[in-house]
């Protein structure tokens, strides 16, 4: 039976989108507490279910999919700009498809502004009524404020006009980060997105027998199932080993692993194959907050996923990534010898104008990864890391890293790095890499 939490989430992921949600409706819709209606309704906010709006209340709104993610609902604007709604809230839940900046001359503004846009102005009285006419919101910039006739059109439109007190550039550059984060974010496969969920996975009881394990084994042809209560929390993993020589009528919480290892929906895929990798793991429970069965994943889902990743197109670029596009090979002396050269640019130092020391821990790793790829295909995990960082290096000086492999087994690679700047050693590493075959 579902909790009383569930039975909140249930109840507002079915309520029609732009419809107004308060704690004290709720308590009394599903007759339970204001502080357990409160804390469903932050978990929805969460889980991008809903939107709290300062001065205005909270309003469902479309969940996003995965590949919908950089569009923003006009109800997370108001939230990106510290906004205030001056009409139009019952067009909140709307999401808009681009904005633009009324810097010029108002017919040549007309000229870019259609249905589903965002027009960003300042105190225009006559752009903020033919934005509305031409179907898209308006964000009035500077704290201004606009006529009464405009915020009627507003709201029997349904289309939202907000005001800011930041500039038009500093909003323009507010949404354009939240969008450009989702885009990172977007690229972050988590488990969620790869779980065979809870209504096709296969599971025992606790107080199931030997006997049902074999006939699952039969039905599926798998061999490693998960173990619940009568609340499907997870109580323990059952595998081959776990049955051997086990009588049938044995119940299963006697052999089942207890304490198995688990993952949550919005754990990363790439952690969930470290620790498949790490432990020798085949399959992992995924459960919730509560410790309560959702799905499983597999050691080839995971590994399916990783290959997928590869093979996407670059959206949103992290530090990371920029670091890592500076760098560039060339041959040494050896045949079999790389070395790497990368510019320190201004994004890559600390307040000192010196390169940061998490950047030269990427540059290290990203070369013992180059390196190591020429011996194994696939991804490596750092299992531990010595850094000597010997000497400062300052903005726009060009470093040449010489990664050497010291071993490299199945499983496993050792490296060691050194980093020179104009002749001179600047920083050192020693590496100890898990290595995930994606084979």
């Amino acid at each position: 039976m579902a909790t009383k939490h569930e039975q909140i989430l249930q109840y507002i992921d079915e309520l029609p989108i732009g419809q107004k949600i308060s704690v004290r409706q709720i308590a009394k819709a599903l007759t339970v507490s204001e502080g357990t209606a409160y804390r469903a309704i932050k978990d929805a906010e969460n889980k991008g279910y809903v939107s709290t709006i300062e001065r205005v209340g909270t309003i469902r709104i479309e969940r996003k999919k995965k590949e919908n993610i950089e569009r923003l609902t006009y109800a997370e604007v108001v939230n990106i700009v510290d906004g205030q709604v001056l009409g139009g809230r019952a067009g909140l839940h709307k999401t808009l498809n681009k904005f633009v900046i009324g810097a010029m001359k108002l017919e040549a503004m007309m000229r870019y502004t259609g249905p589903g846009n965002l027009l960003i102005v300042g105190n225009r009285t006559k752009a903020h009524e033919q934005a509305l006419k031409a179907g898209a919101a308006v964000l009035i910039t500077g704290g201004f404020d606009t006529e009464e006739s405009v915020k009627r059109l507003a709201d029997e439109l349904q289309m939202p006009v907000i005001s800011s007190s930041y500039d038009t550039f500093t909003v323009a550059t507010m949404i354009n980060r939240a969008i450009y984060d989702q885009l990172i974010k977007k690229e972050i496969v988590l488990v969620e997105d790869i779980l065979t969920p809870l209504s096709e996975t296969v599971y025992l009881k606790t107080d199931d027998q030997v006997a049902d394990w074999y006939r699952l084994k039969e039905e599926t042809l798998h061999s490693r199932f998960p173990v619940v209560d009568h609340n499907l929390k997870i109580q323990g993993m059952v595998t081959p080993k776990d049955v051997m020589s086990s009588e049938h009528q044995l119940l299963i919480e006697k052999v089942m692993t207890k304490n198995p290892m688990t993952v949550s929906g919005k754990t990363s895929v790439a952690s969930s194959a470290h620790m498949m990798v790490w432990e020798g793991i085949e399959v992992l429970p995924v459960v919730d907050e509560a410790n309560r069965l959702e799905g499983m994943i597999s050691r080839q889902d995971v590994l399916r996923a990783l290959q997928i990743i590869q093979r996407q197109p670059q959206v949103g670029e992290t530090l990371d990534d920029t670091v890592t596009s500076q760098m560039v090979v060339t041959k040494g002396k050896l045949k079999e010898e790389d070395i790497f050269r990368c510019q320190v640019t201004p994004q890559m130092t600390n307040h000192l104008g010196t390169i940061s020391y998490g950047v030269f821990t990427t540059i290290v790793t990203e070369a013992a990864n180059r390196v190591l790829r020429g011996y194994k295909k696939g991804d490596l995990v750092v299992e531990n890391m010595t850094i000597y960082f010997i000497k400062p290096v300052q903005i726009d000086s060009t470093l040449e890293i010489y990664p050497k492999v010291l071993e490299v087994g199945r499983k496993f690679g050792k490296v060691d790095v050194e980093v020179f700047n104009e002749g001179m050693l600047v920083g050192k590493a020693m590496m100890m890499c898990q290595l995930i075959d994606r084979n």
